[in-house]
């Protein structure tokens, strides 16, 4: 009965799902593009040995790069499949990877959408990163004998609620997974009371993040736009409603400080900026490409693949997504960058990560966006501490890496079985 209330559900849902697809296009064309992929009609594929990986949107392609490259090295006879849900995941990925990587939609969860996924790529192992849980996908990869593991798992308390409301279908989705690799004992448990199988904890890989050779010479680009001379305040990734609590809490910051806001979502620059200007605030985008003036107060950072860049040219940042309830968005970045980071309360998508951030001395947690302005401002006016908490950060990233090798392991060890099972 699950099942079939499921397929009917998704029936009802992907007519809808197109025109919302086409409706969303209107601020992010990407979205329009290669729909058949969605339900499972792809272009002609090379025959050969695959390695799936699914990423569903930006920060699930940045962490699975460290992978993507140790499994690229371990495997040269095999091509890598890229798979995504967003357009800015799929940018990234070509961002990254050029054409190192075979990209494509990962199909709706309807049956004979993923059957012709599976079919038509056969892959011989898929990973899927985080937390994307699709039971009909993981169903027939099981059926085709294609061992999936869920990778960089995670699972937050709030999470593991909403999926024990429904445990039939927890235990569908998870039953079908070859194997899980956690980030924290934490998420091991919550994921093995839900019915997850050989779950094992490897760490977070977002910990193995490379900054690349020419960060740090386009950060000393980017903050000579900005100002060398001046205090430079990046509130990275931030989601819809924050913005305008930051701006708000901003007015009764000195002026000789800049805000620089990066919305994680790029349809959003431009009503971002709005809200700027609207407040009265002097405001330049980066698109723009000049220098921002002194009476500048708000700079709008509205381009692809410079988060690292504006970390490197911040003298502090502010974390996206942690000041409403969105669970916070990547703050290893910054601190790999070896910028002290504020967050708000809610950051339970990064939880061991904040909170081991906040030991190490290298963060800090504040109630809401004023008191982010508030504990800004203090670093600022003590460069000594500021200093300190930059170096904690960069220590603290660097004292957690290893992630990614003990789960490379662990997939060798799947594909290994898979080759064993078919041979």
């Amino acid at each position: 009965m699950m099942r079939l209330v499921y397929a009917l559900a998704w029936t009802i849902a992907a007519p809808l799902a197109v025109l919302r697809l086409h409706w969303r296009a209107r601020k992010l064309p990407g979205y329009a593009k290669r729909i058949r992929e969605r339900f499972g009609r792809y272009d002609p594929a090379p025959d050969a040995p695959r390695i799936w990986i699914h990423a569903v949107s930006v920060g699930e392609t940045r962490a699975a790069a460290p992978i993507i490259e140790a499994l690229a090295a371990r495997h040269p006879g095999h091509r890598i499949l890229l798979t995504h849900m967003t357009p800015t995941g799929r940018a990234t990925g070509e961002e990254i990877f050029g054409d190192r990587v075979e990209r494509a939609w990962l199909p709706y969860d309807l049956a004979l959408a993923v059957r012709n996924f599976v079919r038509h790529f056969r892959p011989e192992l898929g990973i899927v990163m985080e937390t994307e849980l699709w039971p009909r996908l993981l169903e027939e990869c099981a059926a085709h004998g294609v061992p999936v593991v869920l990778a960089n798992a995670r699972l937050s308390e709030r999470s593991r609620r909403r999926y024990a409301r429904f445990p039939g279908f927890a235990r569908w989705a998870l039953a079908n997974l070859a194997a899980v690799a956690a980030q924290t004992e934490a998420d091991a448990s919550r994921l093995t009371s839900l019915g997850a199988r050989d779950v094992v904890v490897t760490g977070n890989v977002k910990f193995d993040l490379d900054v690349p050779a020419g960060i740090e010479a386009r950060a000393r680009a980017l903050r000579e736009l900005l100002g060398e001379s001046r205090p430079v305040w990046v509130a990275g990734s931030t989601r819809e409603g924050e913005e305008a609590l930051l701006l708000d809490a901003f007015a009764a910051v000195p002026p000789e400080v800049l805000l620089v806001i990066v919305p994680r979502h790029p349809q959003r620059f431009a009503e971002v900026a709005q809200a700027a200007a609207a407040r009265g605030f002097a405001t330049a985008r980066r698109s723009d490409a000049v220098a921002a003036g002194e009476g500048v107060r708000v700079v709008v950072g509205d381009s692809m693949g410079e988060m690292l860049a504006y970390y490197g040219a911040a003298d502090v940042v502010l974390m996206g997504g942690s000041f409403l309830e969105y669970g916070s968005q990547n703050l290893i970045e910054a601190c790999a960058l070896g910028r002290p980071v504020i967050f708000g309360r809610h950051t339970w998508n990064f939880e061991q990560a904040a909170e081991g951030a906040m030991a190490a001395d290298a963060a800090l947690r504040v109630e809401d966006a004023a008191g982010a302005m508030a504990a800004a401002l203090a670093l600022t006016r003590d460069p000594e501490r500021r200093s300190r908490m930059g170096q904690n950060a960069s220590r603290f990233v660097e004292a957690h890496r290893g992630a990614t090798l003990r789960l490379v392991e662990r997939l060798d060890a799947a594909l290994a079985s898979r080759a064993r099972a078919s041979g």
